[in-house]
């Protein structure tokens, strides 16, 4: 069931990418595993997942034990600073960056490992408050202060979309992500790069693809409800 659902979300991939005169392996697909099993993973794994993201360090500390380093694990989820030290351990990349504050735990606890920790800014572009996510007009700032720290490196934007049964409802959201990705991209901000958009879920994913997303976080079409 998980293999042929993982293949059919492939194929709406590549539709919406042809569609939008774009090659699918350029989009990273993140499969969200917060509401799976260990066995279900396992199967997502043999069929050819190779990223996976989780919302909770707490959660992700129990499957890693399991998984480990089979897969490029993606923190997707609001990330405390109480949690960074576990958090740095297991994510490869950090989606959920939105204060100063936080980026300088990363780059602290980071010290000693290989590379800088990949991270993504996370944008708030709706007006909802439950959003996380530092506001449009104040990425630029954010970004020029964290682009000083030494063991992180900004590699793109993220935002969620508020829910919504119509697709085409979240992509004035995505429009402004990748809007605000061009505009920090013409400022040149050292270790800082606009090479990811992550937006788009399982139900409004093929829209994201529209408008420029080349990181997809899917769960609920890979797993079901």
């Amino acid at each position: 069931m998980i293999s042929e659902n993982l293949q059919a979300v492939k194929e709406r991939i590549r539709k919406a990418a042809d569609k939008a005169s774009r090659n699918d392996r350029d989009i990273k697909l993140i499969c969200v595993t917060k509401t799976a099993t260990i066995q279900q993973i396992e199967e997502a794994l043999a069929a050819g997942v190779t990223e996976i993201g989780e919302s909770y360090v707490q959660d992700a500390e129990v499957k890693f034990k399991s998984i480990e380093f089979r897969a490029n694990w993606h923190l997707i989820g609001h990330l405390q600073t109480n949690k960074v030290k576990e958090a740095v351990r297991i994510f490869d990349f950090i989606h959920s960056v939105d204060s100063l504050k936080l980026a300088e735990e990363i780059s602290k606890r980071s010290a000693g490992q290989r590379d800088p920790k990949r991270i993504l800014i996370e944008v708030k572009t709706s007006e909802e408050a439950a959003k996380f996510g530092v506001l449009p007009e104040h990425t630029l700032p954010l970004l020029e202060k964290i682009s000083e720290l030494p063991n992180v490196r900004v590699m793109g934007l993220m935002t969620i979309a508020p829910l919504s049964e119509n697709p085409e409802n979240s992509r004035p959201y995505f429009q402004r992500l990748k809007k605000l990705s061009l505009l920090m991209s013409v400022k040149r901000i050292k270790n800082v790069s606009m090479e990811y958009l992550s937006m788009g879920m399982s139900q409004d994913f093929e829209v994201a693809i529209d408008e420029g997303a080349n990181m997809l976080r899917i769960g609920r079409a890979i797993f079901g409800e």
